[in-house]
């Protein structure tokens, strides 16, 4: 089953999106990740869009702590961001993507990938959990 990500959680990912691309287009490819954590998150907090940094996230397994794990980014408390700086997004970080979705028990995340010569350009990936 596959869970469709509200109206709510949909214009939050607009913001983000538009958020990135201009970070993007200011800084350009070829920084870390963290540089682009810091600059996505000024850009929003520049826009009043709630997001939080390295956000921990617990898992558990039948009572167990199997320890946490961090999102990148929490944008109002709804959507999951996790930032690359890679030549392309991997089955491998789409599978994460997934993970933390489940663990945080939401609908959708995005993946931005600042390593790309426009984020348009393969940059974005939506991944909804199902």
């Amino acid at each position: 089953m596959t869970h469709e990500p509200s109206t709510r959680v949909e214009r939050a990912a607009h913001s983000v999106i538009g958020a990135a691309i201009e970070v993007h287009r200011l800084l350009g490819a070829g920084f870390l990740e963290g540089t682009y954590e810091l600059a996505l998150v000024h850009e929003l907090h520049l826009r009043n869009v709630p997001v939080r940094q390295q956000v921990s996230i617990a898992l558990a397994y039948k009572g167990l702590s199997l320890g946490e794990y961090r999102l990148d980014l929490l944008v109002d408390d709804i959507l999951v961001v996790e930032l690359k700086a890679v030549a392309d997004f991997t089955d491998a970080h789409v599978v994460q993507t997934i993970a933390y979705l489940r663990a945080a028990d939401l609908t959708l995340a995005l993946l931005l990938n600042f390593a790309r010569p426009t984020l348009r350009d393969r940059g974005i990936r939506r991944v909804i959990r199902s």
